[in-house]
């Protein structure tokens, strides 16, 4: 029996769903039940009825899906896939924050941790920022947290002061104007999309900055046959199966995430067999944290 067949049978013993996260590997994106980004993967795991999830995905990802899915066994393949940008805003120092700054709202981003969460007013993904900032008052004080270069693009974007907490992705705070430059002069017909988590120089260069739902939606609307892709190349698998008469070219320096790829068939097949690396919060902080995911996903609507 082969490991992707092995998965399957435990899956059903187990009534248990996959759900994997765009830049996982790609037999992982295979294997899952649901693929998608971090909205998108929210609104599963708050609808969902299933004795267990696996979340294929980084740490926060497999904390919300438990928040949002308390009653299910929340497993996460490789405990130690994590992400810097979510260490970037720890939880003290919001709850700080929020000391000194009692009139200020705070949105976190969801690349955060679940107690990081619990100290937030509003929860946003990449793919609702915009829809989420834009309805609130124009007098409302508000801090972004963590990630500086997806509030940087949302101050621009909608003529909107915010404060911006000093973090960032890495992996796509390494992709420059040059960058785009150079990918644009090799493939001069392309059209180039991005992440809105690149800095504001880099998406003013981008003929549009998406979160990877919206990237794999505008790929298929786009009538253009080729692309050049500024995030994790992890979305470049979807891209292409979904669209196998498109061409799709990765920036230069293509950015790679080495905690997603952590997640592989083989941890996925040992965590079904034994029911390990179980998501396990603290019930308080949980219900704290749910409120400000629940108000993203009502406004988000």
């Amino acid at each position: 029996m082969s490991i992707v067949d092995e998965i399957k049978q435990l899956k059903k013993e187990r009534n248990a769903v996959i759900m994997a996260h765009n830049y996982t590997l790609p037999e992982v994106q295979d294997i899952a039940d649901f693929s998608g980004d971090s909205l998108e993967l929210a609104r599963i795991a708050a609808k969902i009825n299933a004795e267990v999830i696996v979340l294929c995905g980084v740490r926060f990802m497999a904390e919300t899906a438990k928040i949002l899915s308390p009653a299910a066994k929340v497993l996460h393949p490789a405990p130690d896939s994590g992400c810097p940008m979510a260490d970037m805003a720890e939880a003290g120092e919001v709850r700080a924050f929020r000391k000194e700054n009692p009139d200020t709202l705070l949105i976190a981003y969801v690349n955060t941790t679940a107690a990081t969460k619990s100290e937030v007013d509003l929860c946003c993904t990449s793919g609702n920022a915009e829809k989420i900032v834009s309805a609130l008052p124009k007098d409302q004080k508000v801090m972004f947290l963590p990630d500086a270069n997806l509030g940087g693009n949302l101050v621009k974007k909608l003529s909107r002061p915010m404060e911006l907490w000093h973090g960032c992705c890495p992996i796509h705070d390494r992709i420059t104007p040059e960058d785009i430059i150079n990918a644009r002069k090799e493939h001069p017909q392309a059209v180039v999309m991005v992440h809105p988590e690149c800095k504001v120089e880099v998406t003013a260069l981008a003929d549009h900055a998406l979160s990877t739902g919206a990237m794999l939606t505008a790929v298929k609307e786009n009538p253009a046959n080729e692309f050049i892709i500024g995030t994790e190349t992890g979305i470049l698998h979807r891209m292409r199966k979904e669209n196998p008469g498109k061409i799709f070219h990765p920036l230069a320096n293509a950015p790679v995430c080495s905690d997603m790829k952590k997640i592989t068939l083989e941890k996925i097949l040992a965590t079904l067999k034994d029911l390990s690396n179980e998501v396990v919060l603290d019930p308080e902080m949980m219900d704290k944290a749910r409120k400000p995911i629940e108000k993203m996903l009502e406004l988000s609507k």
